[in-house]
């Protein structure tokens, strides 16, 4: 298969569009040090223990987030079952599409549609847009509203949606965008949902950042409103879990 992913694209990526965050640790970590050199020895060792943890937390969070995006085989997608007899394959992103490619590559005999919900007047991180303009949209790329996906009922094979379905913030809408997921998957069809969780292993990793990620039970709570079941959970690193739903199947 053609390699679709350069080495280091995940963790570059991280940096390139969240520039200003490392921009100011970076910033703040060259002020303190200033600060070292013009006070008491009392207080040095002080500073020096923020120094070393601000360095720390920017390593830990880079490191954690190659090992996922770059080493552990995620967008390879060798952990996903393909059969020949699927038809058609939805992916969805909230703007910023990595995968559609990867999948159409990877689905050649499937018809694959790429559907967008990005909203500039709810997804106003500048992550998001700077990933948009650094990106050329999928052809053939459907804007949609998580409301209203304008895809016929019982239509797809599989559905995936990565590390996206945590932009909708709002309980409500997210909990009608599962809905619409399960209106148009096939009853024997599965959905995967790919999100790193609100756990210890990625407050270790991301430390408050870890607060823009929902928990598991919260997940939970969601599939079963929108009348979703889990038939599975896979864990390729402890900090990402790809939840396998279903229309019908055993509860988790």
């Amino acid at each position: 298969m053609e390699k679709l992913r350069t080495p280091f694209q995940g963790v570059s990526n991280i940096v390139r569009f969240n520039w200003h965050f490392y921009l100011l640790s970076w910033g703040f970590l060259f002020l303190l040090f200033l600060l070292i050199n013009s006070i008491d020895a009392p207080f040095k060792g002080y500073l020096y223990i923020v120094c070393f943890l601000i360095l720390g937390i920017n390593i830990i969070s880079l490191a954690v987030s190659y090992y996922i995006y770059d080493l552990s085989g995620l967008y390879n997608f060798n952990w996903l079952n393909v059969l020949k007899t699927e038809r058609r394959i939805i992916n969805i992103s909230a703007g910023f599409d990595e995968t559609s490619i990867i999948l159409s590559n990877r689905f050649k005999h499937t018809a694959l549609v790429a559907l967008d919900f990005y909203d500039p007047l709810k997804h106003t991180e500048v992550s998001i847009k700077r990933a948009r303009k650094a990106y050329p949209i999928f052809p053939g790329t459907l804007q949609v509203k998580t409301t209203d996906l304008q895809i016929a009922d019982n239509a797809a094979d599989k559905i995936f949606v990565m590390l996206s379905a945590h932009e909708i913030r709002d309980e409500y809408e997210r909990i009608a965008f599962f809905k619409e997921l399960k209106r148009v998957i096939k009853p024997t069809g599965q959905i995967f949902i790919v999100e790193h969780l609100r756990d210890t292993a990625n407050f270790l990793a991301y430390n408050i950042g870890f607060f823009h990620f929902y928990s598991k039970s919260t997940w939970f709570k969601t599939f079963q409103a929108a009348q979703l079941e889990i038939q599975k959970e896979i864990k390729l690193t402890p900090f990402i879990s790809t939840f396998i739903l279903e229309k019908n199947g055993t509860t988790f």
